[in-house]
């Protein structure tokens, strides 16, 4: 059985009663029972969710707290026999104070009660009037150097906490508690502890809590909620944990403020699920953490390790948070459903025209700086690029041409060079010259095929033998003609190459492989295309003259189309290397994604492989999730096979890469990015896709 890292957490939203025990713990009850019923590990109530948090100077009545106190006992017993943990707001008295807390309750216990250290108490907020602050746990007047509660036992041992027995159970107090849940863990801070400058969320990501739970009670004033979810999502990438936040809603006094019971679940900076504000009926929210994600993140993250935001190496905080075991997680059953969104193009921009147009702007301003800063760096005079009429090459040349209208210099000082072949057909040739025509380049056409029949009969290569041999002999001469050129033209050759070709090693290694500064290196092949069809939608690239500028080397093409019109097409036309002879009506014959299979296949497995560290198993069930109704499980796992063993044997190509420019979280540049033995084996990575992929 396996969770694959996976937890459900729920965000519970209850109609409060203010100073309603009774039918508060009512409403507690039955939504833990639907999360439970949902299989959730964790729910999570608003704070003060027992009385309601606008209870005001009855906080100071006797009677309040005492029934706080039997509802939090009621709510324990409805926990018995329950795989859940319930997180649930109230106040709580201790040593003649009183705090404002989060009581930890699983399978009938109380594990564990969280104060809050930071209280409000300007505008319309007064909790300083009613409570006190957490910090008193914290001094060195609190300082436990004797016996208190670890995993509901008496230990000897130093820390911050103190023992309390609440609801006629003995527990730790303390804000300083970390909640063992399964392979995971949490903490939790309560509504303002995450506004302040220094949140305690940060102290408890460093001591090791993965999830951060926040039982909240924060009204809605104009434009706050956008504000609520920035602090939220730049808290949850800031200490690379799920966070859970969930905050009261109607049914608290409208007196003078409104409670629109807001609920949101954020891992690693990207939301996972919202509610919608201002409901008159109760809600859940649900999500599935990723915390082995979340693990590798960490492992990955020096910075994240090495120092806390005091200056304190981040491993000596253990000894100050004391553990609490809560046991197995709740048996869920995540291949029933998942509560999470799993992306089948992760390298795509997604969202808004404008957020997407805004990314894309973004990664061809990364490549262009790029590029130009390398030209005037080695002060070269001109750039070679070999032009195909395909994607990667089409992406290539718009970024050289930015590049040159950047640094103010002639676009004739491009070289494209155009160099048909066996298989080369009249529409990607026709593409080529036109797009090169209509772009305003030197624009140059050498065939190959003659310095390949001579070579081919230099090494005694039967040329009907279509092999390894006779297509890498033309990728090799191609390379060979752009930097003989570049040497001439006292230039650089401009690669061409992508990413996922990188990763499969879909290259000649020494041909196509090779370069003087590749532009497309971070750039994968589904955002490729992406960015190909926004540029054509976006600039306007034409040269003005329509005629293609061939400085006497001959191109048959008269450049009619349009640049937009010639992108366009060459988005339509399927991949290839254009290595094998056409087919009998003089149609690309060789398409890559039916040898290497679906590019937007291998850039899923690439991205989880590299970013997520997910193992082949886990990456197969999510990529069922995520294509699911588009390829059956079968053909996911042959083209993930296919993958694993490419991805291990090729990676001699990717040990000796030219220089390029890193564009997103993932690259595969083996001065710092991606450093792996070329001689690794990848036995273990394809066992784990045959072991069983049973969720439990």
């Amino acid at each position: 059985m396996n969770d694959f890292g996976f937890i459900r957490v729920a965000a519970a939203v209850p109609v409060v009663r203010v100073a309603d025990v009774k039918a508060n713990v009512e409403e507690i009850c039955r939504l833990a029972a639907e999360a439970e019923a949902e299989q959730a590990s964790i729910v999570l109530f608003p704070e003060l969710a027992v009385t309601g948090y606008t209870c005001g100077d009855l906080f100071g009545q006797q009677l309040l707290i005492d029934k706080a106190e039997e509802g939090i006992r009621d709510i324990m017993e409805f926990t018995r026999g329950k795989s859940a943990a319930v997180v649930v707001g109230a106040p709580v008295r201790f040593r003649g104070r009183l705090y404002n807390c989060a009581v930890v309750m699983k399978n009938g216990n109380i594990k564990g009660i969280v104060p809050k250290i930071w209280l409000p108490n300007y505008n319309e907020f007064y909790e300083a009037r009613w409570f006190s602050s957490g910090r008193d746990f914290l001094s060195p007047y609190s300082r436990n150097e004797g016996r208190f509660l670890v995993n509901g036992k008496d230990t000897v041992r130093e820390g911050w906490c103190a023992e309390i027995k609440y609801a006629g159970f003995r527990c730790n107090i303390s804000p300083n508690l970390i909640f063992e849940s399964g392979s995971t863990s949490f903490g939790i801070e309560i509504c303002e502890d995450m506004w302040t400058p220094v949140p305690p969320s940060s102290y408890l990501a460093l001591a090791g809590a993965t999830i951060i739970l926040n039982p909240s009670a924060s009204n809605e004033v104009l434009s706050k909620h956008e504000y609520r979810r920035t602090l939220v999502s730049q808290q949850s990438a800031r200490n690379v944990c799920g966070y859970v936040y969930c905050s009261s809603g109607f049914g608290e006094s409208t007196q003078d403020l409104v409670f629109g019971g807001a609920a949101m679940i954020y891992e690693n900076g990207a939301m996972l699920a919202e509610n919608t504000r201002f409901g008159m009926e109760p809600s859940l929210t649900f999500a599935d953490i990723d915390t082995e994600r979340l693990d590798t993140l960490r492992r990955k993250m020096n910075s994240f390790s090495a120092l806390s935001p005091d200056g304190t190496p981040s491993s000596s905080y253990d000894r100050l948070y004391s553990r609490v075991d809560l046991g197995k997680n709740a048996g869920t059953d995540f291949g029933r459903k998942l509560y999470r969104k799993t992306d089948p193009m992760p390298f795509v921009p997604a969202g808004s025209a404008e957020d997407t147009g805004a990314r894309c702007r973004e990664i061809m301003s990364i490549q262009v700086s790029g590029l130009a800063s390398r030209l005037a760096h080695i002060r070269c005079s001109s750039a070679v690029i070999g032009i195909s009429g395909g994607l990667d090459s089409t992406l290539a040349l718009l970024v050289t041409v930015l590049a040159f209208d950047k640094l103010g210099w002639d676009r004739k000082r491009i070289t494209g060079i155009t160099m048909p072949g066996y298989g080369t057909t009249d529409r990607t040739y026709a593409n080529a010259v036109e797009l090169m025509a209509a772009l305003g380049v030197t624009c140059r056409e050498i065939s190959i095929a003659a310095a390949c029949d001579l070579h081919f009969k230099d090494i005694g290569h039967d040329k009907s033998v279509h092999d390894a041999a006779y297509e890498n002999a033309q990728a090799r001469e191609r390379t060979q003609i752009l930097m003989d050129v570049a040497n001439a033209e006292n230039g650089i050759v401009v690669g061409t190459g992508d990413l996922s070709e990188l990763a499969l090693g879909w290259a000649t290694y020494n041909g196509d492989h090779m370069s003087m500064y590749g532009v497309n290196a971070s750039i994968p092949k589904t955002l490729v295309k992406y960015l190909v069809k926004w540029a054509a939608g976006e600039h306007s690239f034409d040269a003005g003259n329509g005629a293609c500028q061939d400085s006497g080397k001959g191109c048959s093409s008269t450049g009619r189309r349009c640049a937009r019109e010639i992108l366009y097409d060459i988005i339509d036309t399927p991949i290839s290397p254009e290595l094998l002879p056409a087919d009998a009506n003089g149609g690309i014959s060789q398409k890559t994604e039916d040898i290497v299979g679906p590019y937007e296949l291998h850039d899923f497995f690439l991205y989880h492989v590299f970013r997520s560290g997910y193992a082949p198993g886990k990456i197969l069930f999510l990529a069922e999730k995520a294509f699911a109704g588009k390829y059956d499980s079968h053909t996911i796992e042959k083209w993930l096979k296919i993958f694993i063993r490419r991805f291990f044997s090729q990676q001699f190509k990717r040990s000796c890469l030219p220089d390029g420019p890193k564009v997103g979280s993932v690259s595969l540049s083996p001065r710092g990015d991606w450093r792996m033995p070329s001689d690794a084996k990848s036995g273990m990575f394809m066992s784990d896709i045959e072991q069983d992929r049973t969720i439990s």
